[in-house]
């Protein structure tokens, strides 16, 4: 319990510092969008690239991925139906939904709890790798290809090649080479990309806290319904379908039913309001939903600790 309340009163100390830069002006108007730019397209890139040099890519083969991906894969499309046919959303908006309904804070949050609550931070990879691999650049590919063509249909030729323009993915794509290259990069080059990397969570944490400031009361107005769908389908159903196809399906052990249930339980992660406002897709769902889950996740994490734990 100390292990969840500790990670999140880390990042809410990290947000409250946004906030109060916003409030008293010290980066000046617009300091949101710009911290939230440098964080997408600087140093998320170079943490992922770090990060997935290290890794192993046969931990997406594992059986906790069932769970954790099923789980993630069945809110997004539990989103995109109902909104799709209640609110009209176009591509982009619905991409940032469906993000926010599934895509969990593992890069940082997740770690912490899984070192406090699971004694070992490698219970989140599985997740971390399925939704940098995978969630992230589906998503990022609908943002920008319906940005670039007003929500009209995509030339397939720009739909084809987006994921290679998207800097998420070229960071990707490089960790990757260097882990199966078993290449570590000389120190002169290695040195600055930690420096970058170091800056990827804190940016996204203070462009969030300085978004709150002056936003109106969350999931309230025009997008409430929306918001709320998000938030349920984060908060609730995505840990117990996680739970439901861990136990019942791939009828994993304790501990990883454990880890796969603590994993989804996670709130919306702030890269999702990155990815929103980078491509200026549904930033005010994204802001609320993060906002909310955080709020709501705290007493879920504590309950499915004390349950399975």
């Amino acid at each position: 319990m100390n292990g969840v309340l500790g990670g999140f009163a880390t990042l809410v100390a990290v947000i409250a510092v946004g906030w109060i830069t916003a409030r008293a002006r010290v980066l000046g108007h617009g300091a949101a969008g710009v911290l939230s730019r440098l964080s997408y397209f600087v140093a998320t890139p170079a943490l992922l690239l770090l990060t997935l040099a290290d890794a192993d890519p046969a931990v997406l083969l594992s059986t906790t991925l069932v769970a954790t991906a099923g789980s993630a894969v069945l809110c997004a499309l539990l989103y995109v139906v109902p909104a799709r046919w209640r609110w009209k959303l176009r591509a982009g908006h619905l991409a940032t939904g469906a993000l926010a309904s599934s895509y969990v804070n593992a890069g940082n949050l997740g770690v912490a709890i899984a070192v406090y609550v699971l004694g070992d931070a490698s219970f989140v990879a599985p997740v971390l790798l399925f939704q940098v691999l995978v969630m992230a650049p589906i998503g990022l590919t609908v943002m920008a290809a319906s940005r670039d063509s007003g929500d009209d249909a995509p030339s397939r030729t720009r739909l084809l090649t987006q994921p290679l323009r998207t800097p998420l993915v070229i960071g990707c794509a490089l960790g990757l080479a260097l882990a199966a290259a078993d290449w570590t990069p000389p120190i002169p080059v290695l040195r600055p990309l930690e420096l970058l990397a170091d800056l990827a969570v804190p940016a996204a944490l203070l462009a969030y806290g300085a978004s709150l400031h002056g936003a109106p009361r969350p999931g309230s107005g025009n997008t409430a319904g929306q918001v709320w769908l998000a938030v349920v389908l984060k908060t609730v159903v995505q840990p117990a379908l996680a739970y439901t196809l861990g136990r019942w399906v791939v009828h994993l052990d304790d501990t990883s039913l454990l880890a796969v249930t603590i994993a989804s339980a996670l709130p919306t992660a702030q890269n999702v309001f990155v990815y929103a406002t980078s491509y200026d897709r549904a930033t005010e769902l994204a802001r609320d939903a993060i906002l909310l889950s955080t709020v709501l996740s705290v007493p879920v994490l504590a309950g499915v600790a004390l349950a399975l734990g």
